[in-house]
């Protein structure tokens, strides 16, 4: 008798088409991308956590400018730790893409970092760039989405700007599971529009060492 095979986490024939948007037009945006099963186990984890207060206050800034600001940005979050298969499996896929670009885009890239992200009603996060002023280690950032049902009227989508004009919008984004979402996170500004229900995703970043002069960065 023969096993079951477990489905890629990534379904490996969107990656063409996320790196051809990537290089044409700095963003890509994917239905249907990330393994269902997946996402709902990674869901599950994410809505245990909630349920538990396990979840942090996410603020803007990194070491001794990290503030919260509930005003800019009102989500939770708990960084990724391998402690569960989903998890595991999650960061495995992100492995494979981090190749994929290395290997089509010639970027450097070295390490992956991600956290859950849980937006209760009435939480937003305004239009923002995701690589910090004046250092560029985060070069590429992803967005998973994991709600099972995602109503049209529910709002809570992400809103990516035009590079080059970022008054002007270009795609917005519903939340449903298995939606994956990739861009350049030092020229992609975006928002997540106030929510009305748990919003529930993965946020990522591609690393590339940006150490200079003996100063390590990122630091470990």
């Amino acid at each position: 008798m023969g096993t079951l095979s477990t489905p890629p986490a990534l379904a490996p024939a969107a990656l063409p088409d996320l790196v051809d948007a990537l290089v044409a037009r700095g963003w890509y945006v994917g239905e249907n991308v990330l393994d269902a099963a997946l996402c709902h186990e990674l869901y599950r984890e994410l809505t245990t956590l909630a349920d538990h207060d396990a979840l942090a206050a996410a603020g803007i800034g990194r070491g001794t400018e990290h503030v919260l600001r509930r005003d800019i940005r009102g989500d939770a979050i708990h960084w990724l730790d391998r402690e569960s298969l989903a998890q595991r499996r999650f960061l495995a896929a992100m492995g494979t893409l981090q190749q994929a670009l290395n290997q089509a885009l010639f970027l450097g890239l070295f390490e992956y970092e991600a956290h859950f992200a849980h937006y209760p009603p009435g939480a937003f996060y305004k239009k923002h760039l995701d690589s910090f002023r004046g250092r560029a280690n985060r070069v590429v950032s992803t967005v998973g989405y994991l709600n099972p049902e995602w109503p049209a009227d529910a709002g809570g989508e992400m809103v990516i700007f035009a590079p080059d004009a970022p008054e002007r919008e270009v795609a917005r984004v519903r939340p449903q599971a298995g939606t994956f979402a990739c861009f350049l996170a030092d020229r992609v500004p975006h928002e997540v529009l106030p929510t009305r229900r748990p919003r529930a995703s993965i946020a990522g970043w591609f690393r590339r060492n940006a150490s200079l002069g003996g100063r390590v960065d990122p630091a470990h």
